[in-house]
């Protein structure tokens, strides 16, 4: 089960997702934030009680950030999976090899 508000601010659009963000719930938030999108105004996606993400579910979370949808969360599971999409994206735009990344990583202080 799914259920997805949108809201519309002065300044952007909020998309809230509530149940599960899996199977065939995927592609009606794709559709959802595609038709927020097409508004022109910033769109920004809130995973508010979000149960269960599968793997297209977090391959959709990638794919929205990199269009330059704002991905927000509310509870630990999806404030780190939200992290986790967006640290993700940031390391695939560094201008560094990712041998260097990696050996960076390596050097810092635990």
């Amino acid at each position: 089960m799914i259920r997805v508000t949108k809201t519309e601010e002065r300044l952007q659009s909020i998309i809230t997702i509530d149940g599960d963000l899996s199977g065939e719930h995927v592609e009606v938030v794709e559709t959802s934030c595609s038709q927020a999108e097409s508004d022109g105004k910033p769109v920004q996606l809130h995973l508010r009680d979000v149960t269960t993400v599968d793997h297209a579910g977090r391959m959709l979370l990638s794919r929205l950030a990199e269009r330059g949808v704002r991905l927000t969360g509310s509870g630990v599971y999806t404030s780190y999976l939200v992290q986790a999409v967006t640290s993700a994206k940031e390391r695939d735009r560094s201008p560094l090899p990712a041998s260097k990344r990696l050996a960076d990583l390596d050097k810092r202080p635990l």
